[in-house]
């Protein structure tokens, strides 16, 4: 007996034979905004980051954007924005790997990727319902703040899991502190 669960049974029955899709799509921008943008009959939540190495602390953040409207959609940093922000050694896996990986999440309805430091024209375009970030940020420093708040959108922080980083989790793998 195996002990690993078929996609298929994992993902809510969908398979290539069902035509029912494993993960939501990774689009780019011109189909991202246009499938996902204005006007829409659903409350559109937006959120972005680098998802270097996906763990707990993520999950619990796409939760919680997820809880705030109908649809959750995800904007990934590129390769070359990801290391002109976090430093020369990153990400540790490609754009393309870390959106697939977040387009696998059963409750994620699209993904892209975006190639500037911040997401700030992606969301002018899209003008989601709900733009959320980590409590880390202030609501000054939210790119695209200000273009969600002038359309009629909300801007929410939310709550991180204290102690969940993908550096602290790099840094307990090298010294060989993690838990078993």
């Amino acid at each position: 007996m195996s002990w690993r669960t078929p996609i298929s049974e994992s993902a809510g029955g969908g398979s290539a034979s069902s035509g029912i899709p494993l993960s939501a799509p990774v689009l780019e921008r011109v189909e991202f905004v246009r499938l996902w943008g204005r006007p829409r009959t659903h409350r559109l939540v937006f959120t972005n980051g680098v998802f270097d190495l996906l763990h707990r602390g993520h999950v619990a953040s796409l939760v919680a954007a997820r809880s705030l409207g109908d649809r959750l959609v995800v904007a990934v940093n590129s390769d070359e924005s990801a290391s002109r922000l976090k430093g020369p050694s990153r990400p540790y896996q490609s754009d393309t790997d870390r959106a697939e990986i977040l387009a696998a999440i059963r409750f994620v309805d699209a993904v892209t990727i975006f190639g500037e430091d911040t997401p700030e024209s992606l969301i002018a375009e899209l003008l989601p319902d709900v733009l959320v970030k980590g409590a880390d940020y202030s609501e000054k420093e939210i790119a695209g703040a200000e273009a969600v708040r002038r359309a009629g959108g909300e801007v929410v922080l939310v709550e991180l899991e204290s102690g969940l980083s993908t550096s602290g989790l790099v840094h307990r793998i090298q010294v060989g502190d993690g838990e078993e």
